[in-house]
């Protein structure tokens, strides 16, 4: 038998405390879904007392996600790295200069995955909208940007670089002293190499399933990883997070944290600001009773030992 009367959501990263552990991943577009966008999904993360996660490929800039951040305990710029790195080094020396707490490098995309959804939706940015962080680079990317495959495909093939090793972390630190994290790892074999690299947080992922087809789960790929790097640094994971219990799961794993993606990209397109604080909130009435019926008052009393595990050939 445990007290629950009082549960403790309170997570702390890099010295900033949010209420949940839980952060609004780094998604694209924001303004095809809703006509606030990146700043009404930045003010309900503010409103939730967590952290948002900017993306390069936002349809605001990064500056104007972070005006309408005033008040948030962390944001994250999320990072392609591009070829030019003078280029990339004014993106994220902007960032740091906006107020953004950290840099989350996005290393899974060195190309473009095999966006057959997006070719059958003949999917393309609207004729008013642009990726507002690559306003610089428009000679070489805005004349395509409209486009499924020209757009998103010629911004990856042509632009991001695809000669990427660990040494880039170290480049990094050349540009800014904020803190660096690493998304779109999966295997053990990497995250070790990434944590002695240098990088100051982990982001398991498969971006969505839109990458590597047939790659793993996220959620699969938690405990090996931890094993792997023990706690030298934090551990968060983004991907296939749907409700509370599905958190308390990732935490129970060895996850510190995840990422939410889809859900807030729902919420957002649903009723703006607050389609997105409706979706965070439920998220966190969810997670606080699994861990009221868990049995944990505190994110620390959440271990493994709730969890099941069966394999494959039983489900």
């Amino acid at each position: 038998m445990v007290n629950v009367s009082n549960i403790d959501l309170t997570y702390e990263l890099l010295g900033r405390k949010l209420s949940m552990p839980v952060l609004v991943a780094p998604m694209s577009a924001m303004l095809m879904a809703h006509k606030q966008g990146e700043p009404a999904t930045a003010r309900a993360a503010v409103a939730a007392n967590t952290s948002m996660i900017v993306s390069t490929m936002a349809t605001t800039s990064l500056e104007g996600v972070a005006a309408a951040s005033q008040g948030s305990p962390l944001i994250i710029f999320q990072l392609y790295v591009q070829r030019d790195r003078d280029f990339t080094a004014s993106l994220i020396r902007r960032a740091e200069k906006a107020g953004y707490g950290a840099i989350m490098v996005t290393v899974d995309s060195p190309r473009v995955g095999n966006r057959e959804a997006d070719e059958r939706n003949k999917y393309k940015i609207r004729d008013d909208l642009a990726y507002e962080n690559l306003r610089e680079l428009a000679p070489r990317v805005q004349a395509h940007d409209r486009i499924s495959a020209a757009g998103t495909v010629n911004i990856f093939n042509t632009n991001m670089d695809d000669t990427l090793t660990w040494d880039f972390v170290l480049w990094v630190r050349t540009v800014t002293k904020l803190p660096v994290f690493v998304k779109g790892v999966l295997s053990p074999k990497d995250a070790r190499s990434a944590v002695d690299a240098g990088v100051d947080g982990l982001v398991l992922s498969n971006h969505g399933g839109r990458q590597l087809d047939h790659s793993p789960a996220p959620l699969d790929m938690i405990a090996s990883v931890r094993r792997a790097i023990g706690y030298r640094v934090p551990l968060l994971m983004d991907g296939g997070i749907r409700r509370g219990t599905d958190v308390l799961k990732a935490l129970a794993l060895g996850a510190d944290a995840v990422l939410l993606g889809r859900p807030v990209m729902f919420g957002l397109a649903l009723d703006g600001q607050k389609g997105v604080e409706r979706v965070l909130e439920v998220l966190r009435r969810e997670l606080e009773l699994a861990m009221v019926l868990a049995g944990c008052s505190s994110l620390s009393d959440i271990s493994k030992d709730l969890l099941m595990q069966y394999p494959a050939s039983m489900l």
